[in-house]
């Protein structure tokens, strides 16, 4: 955010605080909610009929939206967080799991039943140059759901409710805008009409997904104060879907931090800052840029890339790249792979070459049993040779590079029928957990008494 909405910051997490009661009404009930996207796989798999998988981009989430609440959802792309918030308004279809409104379990609604609900339930989305249509002027593109709801009388209503909504997001004089099309807007204000036409049929709740991130940082925290006085002045509950934890900070009540379509960290935005939890949530918050160049901080990262969610890890999603990952975070035989790869990747190619040569096929090490996982010597290699090389590897570590997590994993190593066979501890799916001190719920090991805190 620029320096100038430093000061606007301060005063909107007061102005949160005195808006938002802890015993305030239930507007939705999220349960055990997923969202699972089926692969058409390849011509093999349909034709033995083994399908192709499914992608979890939202797998099983609880969580209870307040009136009145901001709900900031947090975390890198792939995370679930926009198909969740889709999902809330019926644009997604569910595959299991309940959504509350009000009381009324919406997953199911038709089409039909859903319409009725559109007029309480709006969404902004990322690119206000998109959400608009290029051919409707802003007094047609802003009023357009009054017509679809049938909300008003006449054209003087419309014209009345119109430049209202306008007026509402700054946009004003608003007469000097109906007539204008979105190629005649810049980017804050094309945003601004988009959150007129979300507003104009009086809604309850609204996702808004990044609605920021495709603005000029000069007008970003200028939109999050708009939306907020929205909040104020019409009781509008939100949904925040963001990447940018700065903006979550300043603007949510509540945060969830997700990752590979699950929630790992769910509590007050404060809480979570001021004392992250979850490996995860630790990291993320290590990532946000330090304004100052001459000041030098020290970064522990999360290494790799966030992993594929139609093959995702066993257990915690997270532990591959977790530095304090445990023995029951769900390792398995890629796991060893990757190891191996990282560190092939930083040696000299002979070396490479003679490492890679004890291993008869490292595509095998990819698709494991769940605990067991047998390795074959390469040619002109045997099995011991394979076992003494892992045992070394296993020792490697010291003060400066700490060993591998993934061999707190591995229970039992020996040669065994002209293979090396690996058991690994049995994996634990985590699952979020109060800690009553703070208030923040933590799907993390750490906290549910098998290690760590």
């Amino acid at each position: 955010m620029p320096t100038k909405p430093d000061t606007d910051a301060a005063a909107i997490v007061l102005d949160k605080e005195a808006e938002v009661s802890a015993d305030a009404e239930t507007l939705v009930e999220i349960e055990d909610l997923e969202v699972h996207f089926g692969l058409r796989g390849n011509f093999l798999s349909r034709l033995t009929g083994r399908g192709g998988g499914a992608v979890k981009a939202v797998d099983g989430i609880n969580l209870t939206l307040r009136k009145g609440e901001v709900l900031g959802l947090v975390g890198e792309s792939g995370s679930g967080k926009t198909t969740l918030g889709r999902t809330l308004l019926g644009l997604n279809a569910a595959t299991g799991g309940a959504i509350r409104y009000r009381g009324e379990d919406i997953v199911k609604y038709s089409e039909r039943q859903m319409r009725p609900l559109r007029r309480k339930l709006q969404m902004v989305f990322q690119d206000p140059h998109a959400s608009l249509n290029p051919a409707m002027d802003i007094r047609t593109a802003v009023g357009h759901p009054l017509i679809i709801h049938g909300l008003v009388k006449d054209d003087e209503e419309y014209e009345a409710k119109v430049v209202d909504a306008l007026e509402r997001v700054g946009l004003a004089p608003a007469e000097r805008y109906l007539t204008k099309f979105p190629s005649d807007l810049s980017g804050g204000q094309k945003q601004r009409a988009v959150l007129a036409r979300a507003i104009i049929a009086d809604p309850e709740l609204l996702v808004a997904d990044e609605p920021i991130s495709m603005l000029d940082m000069s007008v970003r925290a200028k939109i999050l104060q708009l939306m907020l006085d929205l909040k104020r002045d019409l009781d509008l509950t939100y949904v925040y879907v963001t990447h940018d934890l700065a903006s979550a900070k300043f603007f949510c009540d509540n945060i969830a931090i997700m990752y590979l379509g699950r929630i790992v960290e769910y509590g007050p935005t404060e809480e979570v800052f001021a004392d992250p939890k979850h490996p995860y949530t630790k990291a993320l918050l290590a990532a946000i840029p330090e304004p100052d160049p001459t000041k030098a901080v020290e970064r522990e990262l999360p290494r790799g890339e966030i992993p594929d969610a139609a093959r995702p890890p066993l257990g915690c999603s997270f532990h591959p790249r977790c530095p304090v990952a445990l023995a029951s975070c769900g390792w398995e035989a890629r796991d060893l792979r990757a190891l191996l790869e990282r560190r092939w990747l930083e040696m000299p190619v002979e070396e490479y070459a003679k490492e890679k040569s004890l291993f008869a096929d490292l595509v095998a090490l990819g698709e494991p049993e769940l605990n067991r996982l047998a390795i074959a010597p390469g040619r002109g290699h045997t099995e011991e040779e394979v076992l003494e090389y892992l045992r070394n590897l296993r020792e490697e570590g010291s003060a400066a590079q700490p060993r591998e997590p993934f061999w707190s994993g591995v229970v039992a190593m020996q040669a065994e029928g002209g293979h090396v066979v690996l058991e690994f501890e049995q994996a634990r799916d985590p699952r979020l957990r109060l800690l009553p001190e703070t208030g923040v719920q933590v799907a993390c090991h750490l906290y549910d008494g098998s290690g760590g805190e």
